[in-house]
């Protein structure tokens, strides 16, 4: 049986172990919601101006964003905090001391992962559309798809990497949390911020969690044109390749002592 097979065997077999756990495969898609709900009942009066120049309602503007968060929660940080745990238990080393090839283990629960983030992005387009009216992406639909797979790709070598940095599962909660939570309240996901201060904007700009939510909105929204943000997906990409060169170098299979 040849590696590309054993990664798709093993995209099967994360499949099935994560839908036989009903509680966190429900959670993995209602928090999401919840959050889509909730903010949009907070801040869904008004309008805001994406972006990309694209002025719609709040409660419009909040589907991909939060579509945009539920990327990062599939593709982020369930797999650090997965991996984090897995490694801790052992798992990992066994898994490593048998034939399966590692890149194949690692692939399987990339795919997985990619694949959970477009069913929550389907999800959350569908919900927005049912209670919101929100227009899906047509004319910016491959511009939407193409910023969907690379973000996901992206965040997932990011969770890969972030692992290196994590030194026990105990602590992965936290540390995946702490990497992560800020930037979504100063990255336009949670609170769209339109005249945010010189330092709050600069800072945001450095991280890819912006420009994936701003090429994620600018899509999904296009009016006219391709739709596609290349700036934004050129840093998303960018700090995809460094998660996976830190991923390559330090990624460990053995628990941490």
């Amino acid at each position: 049986m040849n590696s590309l097979t054993l990664a798709l065997r093993q995209v099967a077999y994360t499949n099935k172990a994560f839908w036989r756990n009903p509680a966190s495969a429900f959670f993995t898609f209602a928090f999401p919601l919840m959050f889509l709900v909730i903010f949009t009942a907070i801040f869904g009066s008004g309008q805001v101006t994406t972006a990309s120049g694209v002025t719609v309602s709040t409660s419009t503007f909040y589907v991909p964003a939060i579509a945009a968060f539920s990327v990062i929660t599939a593709c982020y940080t369930n797999i650090a905090i997965g991996l984090s745990f897995t490694r801790d238990t052992g798992v990992l080393k066994r898994i490593h001391g048998t034939p399966l090839p590692a890149w194949s283990y690692l692939a399987g629960r990339i795919i997985h992962a990619v694949l959970m983030a477009v069913l929550l992005v389907a999800l959350c387009a569908a919900f927005g559309a049912v209670a919101y009216h929100a227009t899906l992406p047509s004319s910016g639909l491959s511009a939407f798809l193409l910023t969907l797979v690379v973000g996901a790709a992206s965040f997932c070598a990011l969770g890969i990497a972030l692992t290196a940095f994590i030194p026990n599962a105990d602590a992965a909660p936290a540390v995946v949390n702490a990497s992560i939570l800020p930037l979504l309240f100063i990255s336009n996901v949670f609170i769209p911020l339109q005249n945010p201060p010189a330092w709050m904007d600069a800072l945001s700009n450095i991280f890819p969690v912006r420009h994936f939510a701003d090429a994620l909105v600018g899509s999904f929204l296009a009016v006219n044109g391709s739709g596609i943000q290349g700036i934004d997906l050129v840093v998303v990409g960018v700090w995809g390749i460094a998660g996976l060169v830190i991923g390559v170098r330090f990624f460990s299979w053995e628990p941490r002592v």
